[in-house]
C-alpha cells in the first residue's frame, strides 16, 4: 500500500469492464504515513501535560497544504476513521463549502460524530467568526439568537461543545484568529484544521504538511479515472503525466476527467499538451502551476459555449449552482444548462449531490482560477448582465416559492400560473424543500448583490422576496437569525441610496428582533433612528410605530415616565388620524405604565378610555379585558367595592363575547376581591362558576396564573 492518499469520489467512473465483478473501487487510499503521524499527534503529551497542568482545551491537529493537495479529503478520512462514520457521502464531500454534520455511532473516543465548517468563502474572503459559530450551533441543534455578536456566539459554541465528544473539522482556515474563538474548552473533543500554512498563535500545534502524491498513487488515481488498460499500454508516460501534474490530486482529477471524456486520446498526447502549455501571465508559486495548467488545459478543450458557462459559474453565490442558476447566467435553456453541468462533473470541474434536482459545487481550489479567467476573457458589461439575469431568475423563483403556499384563486396563485412551467413548484412541500436546500446560496446571493452596489434595485427585490419566502415556509421565529441579517442588508442599501422610508422599515424590523432577544437598549437606539428616518420620509405609519416602540422599550427598562411620554406622543398622532384600533391599544398601554408607576388616577382614566374605544369598535372581549384592568387599578387604589362592580361588568361582557377563558379568569378575580372584602361564601360561588366554565377543576390554577399575569 502506498503512503499517499486521495479521495476519488468526485471522479468519473472507469468503464464497467475495468472493474472486478462485485468490487467497489477504493474511494480513499494511501497517505498512511500522514494518517499514522496524525494519530500519534493525538496521543502525544501536550505542553500542559508536560508542565503538570490539566489540559484546558481540545487538541488541535493541523493539515497544511496548497489548495488541491487533498488536505480536506485527508481531514475527512481521519475524522471518519476516528468516529467510525462515513464522511464522504453526498451530504459531505459533494456540497463544496457547505457545513455538514455526521452523527456518531455512540461509541469510541468521539461518539458524537463529526461537524465540518468551511472558514473561507469561494470568493477567497475569510468567513466571519459569528457566521461560522452560527453554523456550528445550527448543526448542533442549538437555537441561534438573532443579531448575537461574535463573543456571544463563540461562548455558546464552547458551552455546547463542553458536554459533547466529537471531532470539529475547520476547513481552509485563513489564520489563527478564525480558529481560536471556536476551540472547545473540552479535552474530550478534537479539532482538525486545514490551512495553506501554519496557524501561528494556536499553541501546541504541529502541522502535517502535504506534498504531491508519489508516482504509484498518482498513477492509481489516473487508472481509477480512465481504466487500467490505457495505463498498462504505456506506464512510463502515465508516470510522466503524473509528474507534470506535480502529483496533485486536483490536477490529476482534471486530466483524468479529460482523458475519460476523450477515449481516443492517448495519455502521451495529454502529457505532451500539458508540458507544452505555457504558464499564464500571472506570477505563481511553483507548487501552484501544475493545477493552474491542468485547469487551463481542460477549459481550453471545451466548446466555446460550455467554456463560457464554466467561467460564469464564478458568479454562483457560495460556489453553489443548480440548473436554473447556470441557465440564467448563460442565457440558455434549463435542460441545456443541466446537461452541461453534468458534463463538468464528469470532467472533475464540479461536484454534485446526485439528487433528483441536483446542486453543483465549484471546488474551492478551482474558484480563484475561474474568477481570473472570467475577468480576463469576458467583458465587464457581459458579466454584469449575466449577474443581473441570475438575480432576476432567483427573485422569480422565490416569488413562486412563496406564491405556491397561497390559497387557490388568490392573486398570488393567479400570477404564479402566468410564470413559465420551469419556474413553478408543483406544491408547497417541494417549494419548501428547494428553499431549505438553496438557503446558503440564496443568503450568499443577497449578501453579494448588496455588496456589489451596482444592482441595488434587483438586490432590494431579492432580499424582499427571500424575507417573504423564509417567513412563509419557516416562520418568523425559526428564521429570525437569517431575517436579522437580511434586514441589515436592506438597511445598507437604504442608507447608500438615501431611501428614508426603507431605512425606517429596516430599522424597525431590526429593533423588533433586538427587543425580542433582550437587547432592549440596542433596540431603543434603533427605534429612535427609525423615528428620524420616518420623519424624513414623512411616513406617518413609521413614525407612529417608532414612537410606540420607543415607549415599549422604556417600559421594558422600567422607565415608566418616559414610556408614558412616548405612548402619549404616539396616541396624539393616532387621534389626529382617526385610527380607532390603535387609539384603544395605546390607551391600554398608557394605562399599564401608569399602573406600574403607581399613578392610579391616570391609569384608571386610560383604561376606561381603552374600554370605550373597544366598545366603539364592537369588540366586547377586548372591552372586558380593559375593564378588568380598570378593576385591578381600583383595587390597588383602595376601592374594592368599585373594583367589584367593574369586574362584574367585565364578566357580563366576556359572557356576551363567548370568551369562556376570560370569563373564568374574571370570576376568579371576583372571588379574590370578595375574599378580601370578608365574604368567603360568595367567593366560593364564583370559584365554582369558574370551574364549571372550564369543565374541569384542575384548570383553575392555570387560569388564576393567567389572570395574575394579565
Amino acid at each position: 500500500m502506498t503512503d499517499q492518499a486521495v479521495d476519488t469520489s468526485g471522479l468519473a467512473k472507469a468503464p464497467a469492464t475495468e472493474e472486478p465483478s462485485g468490487a467497489a473501487p477504493p474511494r480513499f487510499f494511501g497517505r498512511e504515513r500522514e494518517l499514522k503521524a496524525l494519530r500519534e499527534d493525538i496521543e502525544r503529551a501536550g505542553l500542559d501535560t508536560l508542565a503538570g497542568r490539566k489540559t484546558p482545551r481540545a487538541r488541535v491537529l493541523l493539515i497544511a497544504g496548497r489548495p488541491g493537495s487533498g488536505r480536506s479529503a485527508l481531514a475527512e478520512e481521519l475524522a471518519g476513521a476516528l468516529t467510525g462514520t462515513d464522511t464522504a457521502g453526498p451530504a459531505a464531500s459533494a456540497t463544496g463549502a457547505l457545513p455538514w454534520a455526521v452523527p456518531g455511532t455512540g461509541s469510541g473516543d468521539y461518539p458524537d460524530g463529526v461537524i465540518r465548517v468551511g472558514l473561507t468563502d469561494p470568493g477567497g474572503e475569510a468567513v466571519p467568526t459569528e457566521r461560522t459559530a452560527g453554523e456550528i450551533l445550527g448543526l448542533l441543534g442549538v437555537a441561534v439568537p438573532p443579531g448575537a455578536d461574535q463573543d456571544e456566539l463563540s461562548e455558546m459554541v464552547r458551552e455546547a461543545l463542553a458536554v459533547r465528544r466529537l471531532v470539529l473539522l475547520l476547513d481552509d482556515a485563513a489564520d489563527a484568529e478564525q480558529v481560536d474563538p471556536l476551540l472547545p474548552e473540552n479535552p474530550d473533543c478534537l479539532v482538525v484544521a486545514t490551512a495553506t500554512g501554519p496557524l501561528t498563535g494556536i499553541p501546541d500545534v504541529r502541522p502535517c504538511t502535504l506534498g504531491g502524491l508519489e508516482a504509484g498513487a498518482a498513477v492509481q488515481l489516473l487508472a481509477r479515472a480512465i481504466g487500467q488498460v490505457r495505463i498498462t499500454v504505456d506506464p512510463r508516460t502515465a508516470q510522466t503525466l503524473a509528474e507534470e501534474c506535480g502529483g496533485q490530486p486536483a490536477a490529476l482529477t482534471l486530466v483524468g476527467g479529460l482523458l475519460a471524456a476523450h477515449p481516443m486520446a492517448s495519455v502521451a498526447d495529454v502529457a505532451k499538451q500539458l508540458h507544452e502549455l505555457p504558464d499564464s501571465g500571472e506570477q505563481q508559486p511553483t507548487a501552484a502551476r501544475p493545477l493552474a495548467r491542468a485547469f487551463r488545459l481542460v477549459h481550453d478543450s471545451l466548446p466555446g459555449a460550455a467554456a463560457r458557462i464554466l467561467r460564469l459559474l464564478a458568479l454562483a453565490p457560495a460556489g453553489l449552482a443548480d440548473a436554473h442558476t447556470a441557465s440564467a447566467l448563460a442565457g440558455c435553456s434549463v435542460s441545456a444548462a443541466r446537461s452541461t453541468l453534468d458534463d463538468f462533473v464528469r470532467l472533475g470541474l464540479l461536484r454534485t449531490d446526485g439528487a433528483a434536482h441536483p446542486q453543483y459545487a465549484v471546488p474551492g481550489c478551482l474558484a480563484p482560477m475561474l474568477r481570473a479567467l472570467l475577468e480576463d476573457r469576458d467583458r465587464p458589461a457581459e458579466i454584469q448582465l449575466a449577474r443581473a439575469r441570475m438575480l432576476e431568475r432567483t427573485v422569480r423563483r422565490l416569488q413562486s416559492c412563496r406564491a405556491v403556499t397561497e390559497p387557490e384563486g388568490s392573486t398570488a396563485r393567479r400570477k404564479l400560473a402566468g410564470l413559465p412551467r420551469s419556474l413553478r413548484f408543483p406544491n408547497a412541500e417541494e417549494a419548501g424543500a428547494w428553499l431549505r436546500k438553496r438557503q446558503p446560496a440564496l443568503l450568499a446571493s443577497a449578501r453579494l448583490a448588496v455588496a456589489d452596489g451596482e444592482l441595488d434595485t434587483l438586490a432590494r427585490r431579492l432580499v424582499a422576496a427571500l424575507v417573504r419566502a423564509l417567513a412563509v415556509h419557516r416562520g418568523t421565529e425559526a428564521a429570525a437569525p437569517e431575517l436579522y441579517g437580511l434586514h441589515g442588508l436592506v438597511l445598507d442599501v437604504a442608507q447608500r441610496r438615501e431611501l428614508p422610508r426603507e431605512q425606517a422599515a429596516a430599522l424597525l424590523n431590526l429593533a423588533d428582533l433586538d427587543a425580542r432577544t433582550g437587547r432592549t437598549r440596542e433596540a431603543l437606539t434603533r427605534y429612535r433612528a427609525a423615528l428620524d428616518a420616518g420623519r424624513a420620509a414623512k411616513d406617518l405609519y413609521a413614525t407612529g410605530r417608532a414612537m410606540e416602540s420607543v415607549g415599549g422599550a422604556y417600559e421594558e427598562l422600567g422607565d415608566y415616565h418616559r414610556a408614558a411620554d412616548w405612548y402619549g406622543r404616539a396616541l396624539s398622532q393616532r387621534l389626529t388620524q382617526g385610527e380607532r384600533a390603535d387609539e384603544a391599544r395605546l390607551y391600554g398601554r398608557l394605562g399599564a405604565v401608569h399602573t406600574y408607576a403607581g399613578r392610579y388616577g391616570e391609569a384608571l382614566r386610560n383604561w376606561r378610555a381603552a374600554a370605550a374605544g373597544h366598545r366603539r369598535l364592537g369588540d366586547p372581549a377586548a372591552q372586558a379585558r380593559a375593564l378588568s384592568e380598570a378593576g385591578r387599578v381600583q383595587e390597588y387604589a383602595g376601592r374594592p367595592h368599585d373594583s367589584l362592580q367593574t369586574c362584574r361588568e367585565a364578566v357580563e361582557l366576556a359572557r356576551r363575547a363567548g370568551d369562556v377563558r376570560l370569563q373564568a379568569a374574571l370570576q376568579l378575580r371576583l372571588a379574590d376581591t370578595l375574599d378580601r372584602l370578608g365574604d368567603p361564601a360568595a367567593a366560593r360561588l364564583h370559584r365554582g362558576a369558574a370551574d364549571r366554565l372550564l369543565g374541569e377543576e384542575g384548570s383553575t390554577c392555570e387560569i388564576r396564573s393567567a389572570s395574575t399575569e394579565s
